[in-house]
């Protein structure tokens, strides 16, 4: 397959162009890209950041010292930015966001550019072993991409979700996400859809890097209270059985699975199955299908209720929590749905159509360009859900108390900077 629309001159023209400002802001810092530890690059539409908490789990397990780049943040800026197994503290944050500000003159930068600047200049200063990059939003174009030769490329699942930046095609995105696949680096491709799978192999033949595909190279099977991770070009025993993760879900077999594939890729590091299997039933990854037990909001719950928080906000994400649906049938669920505006609100809560016994729209208060919360229920009316907007998360929860006589399950869901909303609350 030929890579369509964009061939590989105008790809590095466009990526010179839009890379130009991050390059020059980094050579005004010396360069702290050039001198880091072994680097994993991470992009994808959705497992991004599980995948990367397995990771790090595993190798922290193994006695690593691992640097973490993530975003967005829930709660507090600093979660982005881990320095060998711990978050930057305010004070080194201060130092190298000012470092950063006084080297960027005038560059007009971008927030994110800035502060992945920042965060390279801290992981030069800081020693680790190994360096987790997540991209913010795409690949090419993204400003973490100015790693040149990583340890290791991943690619999670890809599906739709910020069309009006990557594009309103599986192929268009997959081409953006993409473009941190790097010359002769092995590239590690977890689940796709064919039409986006077949864009990661093209450029992966393109440049020369080798890659490990689900359904090509690897698979897995879920078992009861396991699963199998199977290894397909293995001529002996290509089985291997782990403990279901720590993370919920039936996606995240998916996401461990492509931790595990990436694992066997970075000879280098050495780990046994012991710390294989501490690291992926000890991964933490707040609001990915996350059961509050404490706090605040759970103080709220009659006895036998439960609440439950995700990050997911596109489709591919209400497909996922649709599947956890299906298996709560044990009592009544209400679905509590706050996001970015501009997105397709029916698309996402079609999956909910007979699973769900109310949908509350709430607005999102630390998003800026939130959706409000009458057109998230005017959605929900309009696809035959019973729904009602509510001016908080408590407010919800609240009601949802007052008008079931049952003990009943909560998921709030939607948009990640919701679930930081939820978190802060949660710990007022």
């Amino acid at each position: 397959m030929k890579l369509p629309h964009w061939p590989v001159p105008y790809i590095k023209k466009l990526e010179k162009m839009r890379l130009d400002v991050m390059h020059k802001l980094l050579d005004a810092l010396g360069n702290p890209h050039h001198s880091l530890p072994p680097v994993v690059h991470i992009a994808g539409t959705n497992g991004k950041g599980s995948t990367l908490a397995y990771l790090k789990a595993v190798l922290e397990a193994a006695g690593y010292k691992v640097h973490r780049y993530t975003s967005p943040h829930l709660v507090r800026f600093n979660e982005r930015i881990t320095l060998a197994g711990e978050e930057i503290d305010d004070g080194f944050l201060y130092e190298v966001i000012e470092e950063t500000r006084q080297a960027a003159g005038d560059l007009q930068v971008s927030f994110f550019e800035g502060t992945t600047a920042a965060a390279f200049l801290a992981f030069h200063k800081v020693k680790g072993d190994i360096l987790l990059l997540e991209t913010g939003m795409g690949g090419i174009f993204d400003a973490t991409n100015v790693v040149d030769k990583p340890l290791l490329t991943i690619i999670t699942p890809i599906s739709y979700d910020h069309m009006e930046y990557l594009g309103n095609t599986l192929t268009s995105i997959a081409l953006e996400k993409a473009g941190i696949i790097k010359p002769n680096v092995p590239c590690i491709i977890s689940w796709q859809f064919q039409e986006a799978l077949e864009v990661l192999k093209a450029r992966c033949r393109q440049l020369h890097a080798s890659y490990s595909a689900f359904g090509e190279h690897w698979q897995f099977e879920v078992l009861k209270d396991r699963f199998n991770f199977i290894d397909l070009e293995s001529n002996e025993n290509n089985s291997y059985s782990f403990p279901l993760p720590s993370l919920v879900g039936p996606h995240q077999i998916i996401n461990v699975s492509t931790a595990i594939a990436a694992l066997q890729g970075m000879n280098q590091f050495e780990f046994t199955m012991e710390h294989i299997v501490q690291g992926i039933t000890n991964a933490v990854w707040p609001a990915r299908l996350e059961q509050i037990k404490r706090g605040v909001l759970y103080s709220m719950l009659p006895q036998g209720w439960e609440l439950w928080l995700d990050g997911a906000h596109n489709e591919a994400g209400a497909q996922m929590l649709s599947v956890v649906a299906d298996q709560w049938q044990d009592r009544p669920l209400f679905l509590i749905n706050g996001r970015t505006g501009n997105r397709d609100i029916k698309a996402f809560l079609r999956h909910f159509e007979d699973k769900v016994a109310l949908v509350i729209g709430v607005e999102v208060q630390s998003e800026p360009l939130a959706e409000k919360a009458e057109k998230i229920v005017a959605g929900a009316l309009e696809l035959g859900f019973k729904a009602i907007e509510m001016s908080s998360v408590a407010s919800a929860i609240q009601h949802c108390i007052d008008n079931t006589t049952v003990p009943s399950r909560i998921l709030i869901c939607g948009s990640l900077y919701l679930a930081g909303d939820v978190i802060a609350a949660n710990h007022a």
